[in-house]
């Protein structure tokens, strides 16, 4: 027993949903057949306790003409009681074993029948002889024979009331095994179905709790493999198949991740442009000092004496070693924004290293340096002594996906505010009402440990134009847009969300319509000294 349940404990759901309907199936089916049995034995029973009601009857007739012909010695009484005697012997001779009448006819072994049916015989012979004495008129005879009928007839009533009465008996011990058994049978049935319920019930709910939270891992961006469980049955293979849709959503993810970068790169193409520009024109003009103070005196450097070829004046040697210098540091900024372009659009594998935290801040915010218009000013305050595991590329989209938004927020509140439309509670000047004043088109990047908690806190605040309440809580949804059509995707916040769970962090937001946005991303804090850097 231990052992089947142990199997169906095991068994997958739908072997077990298919054995606990063919137990109901057969259980009923059983159940079924043993109360059709007993139906037909109550009938056999009630059909031959009619045939032996009908004898009794037929036995009291015979008394009853015996009681006559006693009193009156008519011989039509006579020969009434002779025709039911005969009846009593045929009804006898067809419910006794045998007989071809009545089937499953059971009295006792039929002992009462052969009995009767002998006593009846002797009272037959015994009727004829005093009909035949009485004719005969021999007095003494006839007396001793009234009292023999007497005493034969009291014994074939005696015999067809035990008969009948055994019958009763069995028809009422047919209907209690019947109700006994129906009982045992329903009991049975309840505990089964019972029993089914739990082990099924308990399953299938172990299934969905199973699903459930294998589905809220998801929901909550988490792209970790799913724990097998340990059974058998279809559960695994949901969480399999969850596991399988993990690994697609991971590939998607890292596809939108580098379209995402490819997509900032198109916003940061012209601001880069005028970045290298800057030391392109300063290494020319570096190089134009240079060329002017090697050219000899006098046009196409010939003298214009002798004509023979002058000698290139003497270069003043800390000049020269300026203008180098110069040349050297322009060559390495140069280098350094290819490079930074380079590593932020490379696809790479997920990997976490310990990082500073204020290089990865300070080369995301030199990236979109280039788009920062007049009269906005990005601050960072990160402690140089706060090192992370960080994927540094990914979490630099984060950063600078963040930064241009919060870019577009303070343009689109500057605009309001030069057209005259300043949200509610926004003074033209972009002071605001709580004395806090800070200036307008501020966006700040703070960083803090929170040693309770065991993270690291950053922060990235503007003064733009807030976000309503009633999309805070949509705000990281995918495909989720509050830009104008065709100026945004949704999906920068919804990837960024992805990318701090996958880092084991959280991202919220609090923002407030007119007093600007602040995103909160929690770290767990790393090792304490860096391994590598930014770069």
């Amino acid at each position: 027993m231990q052992f089947l349940i142990r199997r169906l404990a095991e068994g997958n759901i739908r072997q077990l949903v298919l054995f606990g309907i063919s137990v109901s199936i057969l259980g009923f089916s059983l159940l079924g057949g043993l109360s059709y049995n007993y139906l037909l034995q109550i009938e056999d029973a009630l059909a031959l306790a009619e045939v032996v009601d009908d004898l009794s009857n037929d036995i009291l007739e015979i008394r009853r003409y015996e009681k006559n012909y006693l009193l009156y010695a008519m011989e039509e009484d006579h020969a009434e009681n002779l025709v039911f005697i005969g009846r009593a012997l045929d009804v006898i001779a067809r419910i006794e074993p045998g007989g071809g009448g009545i089937q499953g006819a059971d009295l006792r072994g039929s002992d009462g029948l052969r009995a009767l049916r002998r006593d009846l015989h002797g009272y037959r012979d015994t009727f004829t002889r005093l009909g035949e004495v009485q004719l005969a008129g021999q007095q003494r005879e006839r007396a001793a024979l009234r009292e023999d009928l007497r005493e034969q007839g009291k014994a074939l009533v005696a015999q067809a009331h035990q008969i009948v009465t055994y019958q009763r008996e069995r028809i009422l011990g047919i209907v209690g095994s019947l109700k006994h058994q129906l009982l045992l049978s329903i009991g049975a049935m309840v505990g089964l179905a019972a029993f089914f319920s739990w082990l099924i019930g308990r399953r299938i709910l172990g299934a969905l709790s199973v699903i459930e939270r294998s589905a809220r891992q998801i929901v909550q961006g988490s792209l970790e493999q799913l724990p097998l469980p340990a059974t058998s049955d279809e559960t695994r293979g949901v969480v399999e198949a969850f596991n399988h849709m993990l690994v697609e959503l991971e590939h998607r993810q890292n596809q939108l991740v580098q379209e995402k970068k490819l997509a900032s790169l198109g916003v940061l193409t012209s601001g880069i442009a005028h970045q290298l520009n800057n030391p392109l024109n300063n290494i020319s003009t570096s190089c134009q000092i240079l060329r002017e103070e090697l050219r000899p005196p006098g046009d196409g450097g010939v003298s214009g004496t002798g004509g023979a070829a002058a000698a290139p004046p003497a270069l003043d040697p800390a000049l020269a070693g300026r203008m180098l210098e110069n040349i050297h540091q322009e060559v390495r900024r140069s280098r350094d924004i290819v490079k930074g372009l380079l590593e932020f659009s490379r696809e790479t594998e997920f990997s976490l290293k310990p990082v500073a935290l204020r290089d990865v801040v300070a080369r995301s915010v030199a990236l979109v340096a280039s788009e920062v218009p007049a009269g906005i000013g990005i601050d960072a305050d990160v402690p140089g002594d706060i090192v992370l595991p960080l994927d540094v590329q990914r979490f630099q989209e984060v950063l600078l996906n963040l930064l241009i938004n919060a870019i577009q927020a303070v343009q689109a509140a500057q605009a309001m505010e030069r057209d005259g439309d300043a949200p509610e509670g926004v003074k033209p000047d972009g002071a605001r009402p709580d004395g806090a004043s800070p200036r307008a088109g501020a966006i700040t990047v703070t960083a803090a440990r929170d040693m309770a908690a065991r993270q690291v806190v950053l922060r990235v605040a503007d003064t733009g134009i807030g976000i309503g309440p009633e999309h805070l809580g949509r705000i990281f949804d995918p495909f989720f847009t509050l830009k104008d059509v065709g100026k945004g995707t949704g999906l920068g916040l919804s990837v960024a969300f992805g990318i701090i769970r996958k880092h084991g962090g959280t991202i919220g937001v609090e923002s407030t319509p007119g007093a600007g946005a602040c995103f909160t991303i929690r770290l767990p804090l790393g090792t304490p000294e860096p391994t590598g850097d930014a770069a």
